[in-house]
């Protein structure tokens, strides 16, 4: 009756795939939580522009160092600020990818397998 399927036995492997793609799918859903959490940052002008970034590209906050608030000087303090905030984006990619290897070499995926899908 169950001839089209593979049998029973097919369908306990298909039972297990299931399972495993629920819990590949608990397991992303805690790393996304996780890297919203994680808090990397980022420097410009050997420290004086700061930039606060979650590890998935938030900006949640800067620091200034006063002594670069100079009227004649905005541009290089926008310019200090944007760079602070690239670099703090670019530690929390990096971050990212890191723990998303570390997730796919948990579950036997191969190391450069983009997840999620």
């Amino acid at each position: 009756m169950l001839k089209g399927l593979g049998g029973l036995a097919g369908l306990g492997d298909m039972a297990k795939m299931m399972k495993a793609a629920q819990e590949m799918q608990g397991k992303m859903a805690e790393l996304q939580d996780e890297l919203a959490r994680t808090v990397v940052v980022g420097e410009a002008g050997a420290g004086l522009v700061k930039a606060r970034c979650t590890a998935k590209g938030e900006v949640t906050g800067l620091d200034i160092d006063p002594s670069i608030l100079v009227a004649s000087e905005k541009e290089v303090v926008e310019d200090l600020i944007l760079a602070a905030i690239k670099d703090a984006q670019l530690k929390g990619a990096a971050r990212n990818q890191q723990e998303m290897q570390k997730l796919t070499q948990a579950l036997g995926l191969p190391a450069d397998m983009k997840l999620p899908f």
